[in-house]
């Protein structure tokens, strides 16, 4: 009775070989169909000796059904399409770093037309995502002080960049 390493040693080369023609020259497709007869042959060690017929024919033979059964597999599923990777949904969107550099330098500009008290309170409400309460203790205020700067700076803020806006333009 022959081993598996014996068995790989003799047929493997001319095995994979095999393979790749039957799968049009696709490599990877030929390992899998190769990986697949490794796993049958393993199963039927047993029968793998020269007495009982060709080791390289059976190996041949059952590498050529799998090929034959992948290719079935292919075609009963839904031909497969690479999309484009700017057209892939839910993609996320990854910015420039001058986009960012950009951005920053607006908001800075704009935040400049607010008050430091406004300001600093849009601050610590958005970018240091506070609630309104936790912003009152950081600030030392009182909560019903904090919603009013955030309601009157965003107000500012409305007014401020459509301003802005016709000055760029």
């Amino acid at each position: 009775m022959a081993t598996m390493d014996s068995v790989v040693a003799a047929h493997g080369p001319a095995l994979l070989a095999y393979a790749t023609r039957l799968t049009g020259g696709d490599r990877h497709a030929a390992e899998d169909v190769v990986q697949e007869t490794w796993l049958r042959a393993w199963r039927h060690v047993d029968r793998l000796t020269e007495d009982r017929g060709s080791v390289r024919g059976w190996l041949m033979r059952v590498a050529h059904n799998i090929a034959i059964d992948q290719h079935r597999g292919r075609r009963a599923r839904p031909t497969e399409v690479e999309l484009p990777e700017l057209d892939v949904p839910g993609a996320p969107v990854i910015p420039a770093p001058s986009d960012e550099v950009e951005t920053r330098v607006v908001v800075d500009a704009v935040l400049d037309n607010l008050s430091a008290e406004h300001r600093t309170t849009l601050v610590e409400v958005y970018f240091a995502d506070r609630t309104a309460t936790s912003a009152a203790s950081v600030l030392g205020v009182p909560v019903g002080t904090v919603k009013s700067r955030v309601h009157h700076a965003l107000n500012t803020l409305r007014y401020v960049l459509p301003q802005r806006q016709l000055e760029a333009a």
